[in-house]
């Protein structure tokens, strides 16, 4: 399943991009080229993919290292609420907890990111204000991803400018189905110089790509085009993250750092929602693209109701029993 490129097609250490001189740079300017390229990356053995996912999903953890995978994995969400009726209130309480997830236990560890929609940023920026807390902001017109160009570029300028210093944008699966890859590349390059300087998570909603093919050569069309992350879903649809898809996308970083220097992060969303789903999570990072990447530096989970199952899982290794479900908030 490992894809390994000729040595000769890249410069180690050198950040691939569009510009002139790039180790990308002939890849990258023609849609013949790109398309020639994400094709010839090697297939994914299906079978071979979710046995792997099947067999790593069933690790079992006890004790101190299941202790310190829940609070890694606390330590990695992006909480989120992505809701019509989102509010400003909303939003506060959730900053709230992001920063105190347990408001009886200080030793319990703080999440990465809240995220939200991008004209509520400014709430969730001001609300985590001094906390290292980042504020991720949905855009390019997130869930579906139909819009202007334009109508994109200027949703991540809003987004950045109302405090949002990392945006989750859409790719449009529309052109990448059709083969469009060169307008989904240059779309990204475009999202990417309007984030300044925001870090771009790209989601490339594996769900609607089918194929773990596609999801590879997704993977690498983002980020050839500057991706921060790669991410698998926007939750809003079925099939969100699975271990498998969230297996391929792990490949191809591992690869990607291997031919290029260059480490991108991994952010599996949607369905994600208990202490063993987060655990399977942690399993497949360390032993497909090893402990690098066990950090929220590098993997995130997009969750809302995860976060609560794992505060129940922590007070129970605490105390030796389940605390009731009203230990945690409801979202």
């Amino acid at each position: 399943m490992t894809h390994v490129l000729d040595p000769g097609t890249l410069a180690a250490g050198t950040r691939p991009g569009p510009g002139p001189g790039t180790p990308f740079d002939d890849v990258t300017r023609s849609d013949a080229a790109l398309r020639a390229f994400l094709h010839g990356l090697s297939g994914v053995d299906q079978v071979g993919a979710e046995q792997r996912a099947a067999t790593l999903g069933t690790r079992s953890i006890k004790t101190t290292a299941k202790a310190w995978a829940i609070d890694t994995a606390i330590a990695m969400i992006d909480l989120t609420t992505l809701e019509g009726a989102d509010t400003p209130g909303k939003v506060r309480s959730l900053a709230a907890k992001a920063r105190r997830p347990d408001p009886t236990d200080p030793s319990c560890p703080a999440v990465a990111a809240v995220c939200v929609y991008g004209d509520l940023a400014g709430v969730a920026r001001e609300a985590l204000e001094g906390t290292g807390i980042h504020v991720a902001a949905v855009a390019t017109a997130f869930p579906s991803g139909r819009a202007s160009r334009e109508v994109k570029l200027a949703d991540v300028r809003d987004a950045v400018a109302n405090g949002a210093d990392e945006i989750d944008m859409v790719i449009d699966r529309g052109a990448f189905l059709s083969g469009r890859y060169l307008e989904v590349f240059e779309e990204i390059v475009a999202v990417k110089e309007a984030c300044g300087g925001a870090h771009l998570k790209v989601i490339l909603e594996t769900g609607e790509l089918v194929t773990y093919d596609n999801a590879r050569r997704a993977s690498w069309l983002a980020m050839l085009a500057g991706a921060d992350f790669i991410k698998t879903s926007t939750g809003k649809i079925s099939p969100a993250a699975t271990l498998p898809v969230c297996l391929v996308m792990l490949e191809a970083v591992r690869d990607f750092r291997a031919a290029t220097g260059t480490q991108v992060g991994v952010k599996p969303a949607g369905g994600i929602r208990t202490t063993k789903d987060a655990v399977k999570h942690l399993v497949l990072v360390n032993e497909t693209v090893g402990a690098d990447w066990l950090s929220p530096d590098w993997f995130r989970l997009g969750a809302s109701s995860l976060l609560n199952d794992l505060l129940l899982q922590r007070q129970k290794l605490r105390t030796g029993h389940y605390s009731g479900p009203d230990h945690v908030s409801v979202d």
